[in-house]
C-alpha cells in the first residue's frame, strides 16, 4: 500500500477529545500569577530597604572627600576633587588614630576571650547532663534581658575598687561579661545540632574531652562561631555607654566611639564638617569590611540549625 493506514482505523477505536478541554485553563495559572505579583512586590520592598540603608553610608563616604563649601553647596553631587587631607586631618589632629588603636586592642582581646569562654560554656551546657545544667543555662539567658544601664553605678564602684578604671584589661573583662550571655545562648543551640557520633568516636580512640572539643567539635562549629563572632564584634566596636562610664580619667585611653562624639562636638563648633565625615567613615570601615568578608559564613551559621 502506498498510503499509511491509521491505527485507529485498524482497531476500530476512535479517540475523542474531552468536552471543553481546549478552553480549560490549568488550575495553577491563577496561583502562579499571584506568586509572581508577590515576588515582584517583595523584591521591590527589598530594593527600597537596601537603598534606605546604603544611601546614607554612601553619602557619608562621598562627603568625606569634599570640602566644606561643597558639602553645603552641592550635598548630593560628587566631589570636584578627592580631598584626602580630610582623612589625614581627622586621623592626626582629631586623634582618631589613637582612638582606633585603643578600640582594636580592647575589642580584639574581648572578642578572643568571649569566643573562647562562650564556646566552652555552651559546649558543656549543650552536650553534658549534670545537676544544675538547666539552671545555669537559664541564668545565661536571663543575663540577655538584664539592661546594662542598671549595672553602671555598681559596676563603676567595683571597677574603681579593683583599680581597673581607665585600663585596657578592665574594659576587656567588662566587654566579655557583657557579651557572654548571647554567645552562650547562640552556641548552645548550635552545638546541639552537631552529630554526637563524631565526638563518641574521638573518645573511643582515646581522645580526652579537652582534645575532642578543640580538635573535633570546635572546627565543626566554625559557621556558628563566625556568625556569633561577627555579632559580638559589631556590638563591642559600637559600644559607647560602657567606655564612657569606665574611661573618664585618661583621654589617651578613649575608644573610637568616644572620639567620634568629641570630634562631632569640637568640629561642629569649628565648622570642619569634612573632617567629621572623614572620622565617621574611618569608624565605619572595619564594620563594613568584617561583614562583607564574612557575609556567607554569617548566613550559613544562622541557617545551619534549620537545615539540619
Amino acid at each position: 500500500m502506498s498510503a499509511q493506514t491509521d491505527p485507529a482505523e485498524l482497531t476500530g477505536v476512535t479517540t475523542r477529545e474531552p468536552h471543553g478541554s481546549s478552553a480549560r485553563q490549568p488550575r495553577g495559572g491563577k496561583r502562579g500569577g499571584e506568586g509572581g505579583v508577590l515576588n515582584v512586590f517583595s523584591h521591590g520592598v527589598l530594593v527600597i530597604w537596601g537603598l534606605l540603608v546604603t544611601m546614607p553610608l554612601l553619602w557619608a563616604v562621598v562627603s568625606s572627600f569634599k570640602d566644606d563649601s561643597e558639602i553645603f553647596g552641592s550635598p548630593w553631587g560628587l566631589p570636584s576633587a578627592l580631598h584626602f587631607d580630610n582623612w589625614v586631618r581627622a586621623w592626626d589632629k582629631a586623634n582618631m588614630g589613637q582612638y582606633f588603636l585603643n578600640s582594636l586592642i580592647v575589642v580584639g582581646g574581648s572578642l578572643i576571650g568571649t569566643m573562647l569562654l562562650g564556646s566552652m560554656a555552651a559546649y558543656v551546657l549543650a552536650r553534658f547532663d549534670f545537676p544544675g545544667n538547666r539552671f545555669l543555662y537559664f541564668l545565661f539567658v536571663g543575663g540577655m534581658g538584664f539592661p546594662v544601664i542598671l549595672a553602671l553605678v555598681p559596676l563603676f564602684f567595683v571597677m574603681k575598687n579593683m583599680t581597673l578604671l581607665d585600663t585596657y584589661h578592665g574594659l576587656i573583662l567588662v566587654y566579655i561579661a557583657y557579651s557572654l550571655p548571647f554567645t552562650v545562648f547562640f552556641l548552645c543551640g548550635f552545638f546541639r545540632t552537631l552529630p554526637t557520633s563524631v565526638a563518641e568516636a574521638a573518645l573511643i580512640d582515646g581522645a580526652s574531652h579537652t582534645r575532642t572539643f578543640f580538635q573535633v567539635m570546635l572546627p565543626m562549629a566554625k559557621p556558628g562561631l563566625i556568625s556569633v563572632g561577627i555579632f559580638n564584634f559589631l556590638g563591642q566596636w559600637n559600644q559607647y555607654l560602657l567606655p564612657t562610664v569606665l574611661n573618664v580619667g585618661d583621654p589617651d585611653k578613649k575608644m573610637l566611639t568616644q572620639g567620634l562624639v568629641a570630634l562631632a562636638v569640637s568640629q561642629g563648633y569649628k565648622g570642619d564638617w569634612s573632617g567629621l565625615f572623614a572620622g565617621l567613615t574611618i569608624a565605619m570601615l572595619p564594620v563594613l569590611a568584617a561583614y562583607i568578608i564574612f557575609q556567607r559564613q554569617v548566613v550559613a551559621g544562622l541557617t545551619a540549625g534549620a537545615l539540619k
